[in-house]
């Protein structure tokens, strides 16, 4: 059997921006990147997992701050609604050492990826993917992992050319999820944004060193670093922990504008309200 491992490190920068600046912020940006070939116009549905211990270790390990922490999750990238057991996703290990991200993760069927993430069943695999295999079901296993939140959001990427090949840029929106049905394709499924709807998440990624010329685009831009978990803000708005430092307020943003676009093209009304009380789900919120 073929190996479906994949593996690889890179350091992460995060910039909170309003999505009509992120607009413009990628516009600029395509003139010394190339849009990801994965990435088509209006960018596409990012929808994870993930799984943490009963008295929320992961998030835990976020809050303090600890030099080596880890999470697992199951990736889903494209709309839900074709959902199938069948589907490809990506059972992932995400964990910081110090101030580098590693990533590793083998794509499965959706139901092979369940079968052992939830029963924690041994699933076939290739001799380069057992060490893998092994430590999800050990983490499963030993620390009594369960389903916890799902995140979703739409993401457009864009890519470094010539010596910047290691450079990727993401531009996050419409950033929302669930702390219930935890089935990808539940039918009918509600879900509310965790980060208001007219802000968006922008993260540099780089394998080594940020190019000078990023660093000058987000000074001339005044974008400032953000420690923004996407894991975090949703644990913290379904009520399931207090909120911490980490925590996007709303009231610390700028304010939405009367009207503004999804990022598929509709033009949607902003209301003043804040976001939805915590642990409740509204209809209006729904992918």
């Amino acid at each position: 059997m073929a190996s479906r491992l994949h593996a690889f490190n890179r350091y992460e920068l995060k910039y909170l921006v309003p999505v009509e600046q992120a607009a413009s912020i990628r516009d600029e940006l395509g003139e010394r990147m190339d849009r990801d070939p994965h990435s088509p116009v209006g960018g596409y549905g990012v929808w994870s997992l993930y799984y943490d211990t009963p008295q929320l270790r992961f998030y835990w390990e976020k809050i303090e701050g600890l030099k080596f922490r880890r999470k697992l999750r199951i990736r889903h990238y494209g709309d839900l609604d074709l959902i199938t057991d069948a589907s490809p996703v990506c059972v992932e290990i995400k964990q910081r050492v110090n101030r580098v991200t590693q990533k590793r993760r083998i794509t499965l069927p959706y139901e092979t990826a369940r079968r052992m993430c939830d029963d924690r069943q041994m699933i076939e695999h290739s001799p380069k993917e057992a060490a893998f295999v092994e430590e999800v079901l050990e983490l499963a296993v030993r620390l009594n992992l369960q389903p916890t939140a799902i995140t979703g959001y739409q993401r457009e990427a864009l890519v470094g050319r010539d010596q910047d090949t290691g450079l990727r840029v993401t531009f996050d929106r419409r950033i929302r999820g669930r702390d219930r049905d935890f089935h990808f394709g539940t039918a009918d499924a509600e879900n509310r944004f965790t980060i208001p709807p007219h802000m968006s998440v922008m993260e540099i990624k780089v394998n080594e060193r940020t190019p000078h010329w990023i660093t000058d685009l987000a000074a001339r831009r005044d974008l400032n670093l953000i420690r923004v978990s996407k894991y975090v803000q949703s644990i913290e708005a379904f009520g399931l922990a207090p909120r911490s430092v980490f925590h996007v307020r709303e009231e610390d943003l700028p304010p939405a504008p009367a009207h503004h676009a999804t990022g598929d093209g509709t033009p949607i009304a902003v209301s003043p309200t804040r976001l939805p009380a915590p642990g409740r789900l509204t209809e209006a919120f729904r992918p």
